[in-house]
This record gives C-alpha cells, sequence and structure tokens, in this order.
C-alpha cells in the first residue's frame, strides 16, 4: 500500500479513476474560431503536467486548483491552499500519483462549448466575463477537464517525469516547485 492511500484512506485505483469525471454528453463539432485558439505560449509538456498535478491537489487534499502558478520550459511552480502543511510522504506521494497518470498515455484534447454548456461542468468562475460565449475546455483522458487557452500536448506519454523539487507552506499556502526529466 503506498503511503497516501493510508494517509488519506483513498484507494489508488479510485484516486487515479481515468472516466469521464463530468459526463458531458454533448456532441458539439470544433469550430475554427481563432479566438479560442491557443494563446498562451506556455510549453506543452510543462503546462500538460500543471493541469494534471491541479486534478491530483483536488483529488488528493480536496483543495482549489491553482490559480497562482508560473510555467516555464525548465522549472514551474503552483500555489494552493491548504488548511495545514502537508507532509513530505504526502508530497512524494502526489509526485508518484502524477506520474502514474502520465504513463497511463492518456490522450488530451480541446473541445469549444457555448459557455451556458460549459459552466454545468467546469467551474469558469476565473474567467472574465468578456471571455466571450463559447469557452474551450482541455480534456485530459478521463482524468482532467478545465477551461483553458495554453498549448497542450496531444498525449500525456509526450511529457516525460514529472519531479517535484522543492516545496514550503507559508501562511496557509503552499507552493510546489516542478520540473520534467527525460
Amino acid at each position: 500500500m503506498r503511503p497516501a492511500q493510508a494517509i488519506l484512506g483513498v484507494g489508488l485505483r479510485r484516486l487515479l479513476q481515468i472516466e469521464n469525471p463530468l459526463q458531458i454528453r454533448y456532441n458539439i463539432p470544433m469550430n475554427t474560431n481563432a479566438d479560442l485558439a491557443p494563446k498562451k505560449d506556455y510549453y506543452a509538456p510543462m503546462h500538460t503536467a500543471e493541469h494534471i498535478l491541479n486534478q491530483t491537489m483536488v483529488r488528493v487534499f480536496g483543495c482549489n486548483r491553482s490559480k497562482t502558478n508560473h510555467i516555464e520550459k525548465n522549472k514551474s511552480k503552483c500555489d494552493y491552499f491548504l488548511p495545514s502543511a502537508p507532509t513530505e510522504e504526502q508530497l512524494r506521494e502526489v509526485e508518484a500519483l502524477v506520474n502514474d497518470v502520465i504513463a497511463s498515455r492518456l490522450p488530451v484534447t480541446a473541445e469549444e462549448l457555448p459557455r451556458e454548456v460549459a459552466e454545468k461542468s467546469v467551474d469558469l468562475s476565473s474567467l472574465p466575463e468578456e471571455a466571450g460565449e463559447t469557452v474551450r475546455l482541455v480534456r485530459v483522458g478521463g482524468y482532467d477537464v478545465c477551461p483553458c487557452i495554453g498549448k497542450h500536448v496531444s498525449n500525456t506519454s509526450e511529457i516525460g517525469r514529472f519531479k517535484l523539487f522543492s516545496w514550503d507552506y507559508q501562511n496557509g499556502r503552499l507552493r510546489i516547485r516542478f520540473k520534467l526529466e527525460q
């Protein structure tokens, strides 16, 4: 049994369920709206790893996705707000879980949905109103889905190995720094 399973009382299989958690069943064709094309020039493997990290943190700690992050090619950081500092063992388990998702070779896709359809399934609170009536959702297999305007890999197998190299906890904020290794 892995440490987080004992600590969190969550089976790995349940935690890493690779199914559509949102059950969106709309068949809306992708359009070629240039306004919805990827805008942020993030390094695609790192940015996709950030999506997986966010969903893993939500599933393990029940926190919100990171709203404060800095994504770069060589190293990145994300901030999460937690009621207490996680242990090193818990954070190493997060690292292992992220790598398990990456190793699952999940497809990464984007779809455009009317805002009123998307808001029934995902949190759009971080989108400004001027974002428009069509929202671009990025899916990492059935593991994660969220609105995003960044670049992504087409399959998690393109990411490499996820490595946490430092973290600190201060005043309820956990800052995680990570990199990718080939």
